[in-house]
């Protein structure tokens, strides 16, 4: 099996992962779907997507069961990250939601522990407590959030172990430029990697873009490879794309080695343009 030089990016405590890793969302929500979308994760992970991101919210649950069938026999191999509700996220809560994901996945130990999104029923300060005290408790390797805005990850700095945040997962596209008004930036100042998801877009459009065809034609690639060369051009930035068929995850695979020229990337700014001033988060 052709083995891609998997690129590989470092968290802030000196733990690599790779930069191109596999979603799973919609997953785990059809029964008959269960066997594909084991044998997609299971292929990903072969080519050297071996980061696997999920969430309780994702099939209630389902998801996370389908990636613990996708990496059975493999664990040591898999870097895996799961997200929890905000409604969990309090000192109450937040531990009943892990064991809960722990018993789904059927791991001992979470790589990487997410916050969903930020809700203000519960404080930062509690949510990071307690995702400090599963980390001492070897229950989660490490934390962070997800759909935080610069306001949100600054808050989070000033919180006592704040900046113990691995990283933020946000939406980031072609169509959805908006973290490089602010966000990108401030994470790069702080050395937090962002993870990309849905980095090709939702629905078909973005692929369907005739630029995006022109440039995929050019690299003898397809459309969804060039939109995640374009988002992994970033030295501090993860993608995760979901494929649940093989075929995508052979093509997702292969944008590893796409290198844009400096024409495709003034043709994809041309398209897709960034933006000017100071935009808000989006988030699916």
């Amino acid at each position: 099996m052709h083995q891609h030089a998997m690129k590989t990016i470092a968290l802030s405590d000196g733990e690599r992962v790779p930069v191109l890793g596999q979603g799973t969302w919609r997953m785990g929500e059809n029964s008959r779907a269960h066997k594909d979308e084991v044998a997609a994760l299971r292929l990903g992970i072969e080519l050297g997507m071996t980061l696997i991101d999920t969430a309780e919210m994702y099939g209630e649950g389902g998801a996370e069961e389908v990636v613990a069938d996708a990496i059975e026999g493999q664990r040591d191999r898999v870097f895996v990250v799961t997200k929890v509700y905000p409604h969990n996220a309090s000192r109450t809560e937040l531990p009943k939601a892990c064991a809960r994901s722990l018993k789904r996945l059927r791991i001992d130990a979470i790589d990487l522990y997410l916050l969903h999104w930020r809700e203000r029923s519960t404080r930062l300060e509690e949510t990071v407590e307690a995702f400090e005290k599963l980390r001492g408790a070897g229950k989660i390797k490490r934390w962070g959030v997800s759909n935080f805005d610069v306001d949100d990850m600054e808050e989070l700095w000033s919180i006592e172990n704040g900046t113990n945040c691995a990283t933020d997962q946000v939406l980031y596209n072609l169509e959805n430029r908006e973290i490089e008004s602010g966000l990108l930036p401030w994470n790069r100042n702080n050395k937090i990697p962002i993870m990309a998801y849905s980095p090709i877009g939702h629905g078909r459009g973005l692929l369907e873009n005739a630029t995006l065809r022109k440039i995929a034609k050019h690299h003898d690639g397809t459309t969804s490879q060039i939109a995640l060369a374009w988002v992994l051009r970033h030295s501090g930035a993860i993608a995760i794309p979901k494929a649940s068929s093989e075929k995508h995850v052979r093509d997702n695979a292969r944008s590893i080695d796409v290198k844009l020229t400096k024409e495709n990337l003034a043709d994809l700014d041309r398209e897709f343009p960034a933006p000017k001033s100071k935009k808000p988060l989006p988030m699916l």
